[in-house]
């Protein structure tokens, strides 16, 4: 049996209270990972392609207020 698969097994035996807390845990864990991701995109310049053409778009009058 592979980690993960023990993995599973544990979380199927969770209690509904366990459940919730593990959720929210992992929940946390993957948005501080996304934002890490995020930042190091936007630190290497992976985004400045979009941002220019936000903006670009944003001085043509080409956008929609909120």
């Amino acid at each position: 049996m592979t980690k993960v698969e023990q993995i599973e097994r544990e979380v199927e035996e969770l209690s509904p209270e366990e459940w919730a807390a593990f959720r929210s845990w992992f929940v946390e864990r993957d948005w501080q990972a996304w934002d890490r991701e995020l930042e190091r995109d936007v630190a290497e310049g992976r985004l400045d392609r979009f941002a220019a053409e936000a903006l670009a778009e944003f001085e043509r009058g080409d956008t929609t207020e909120l």
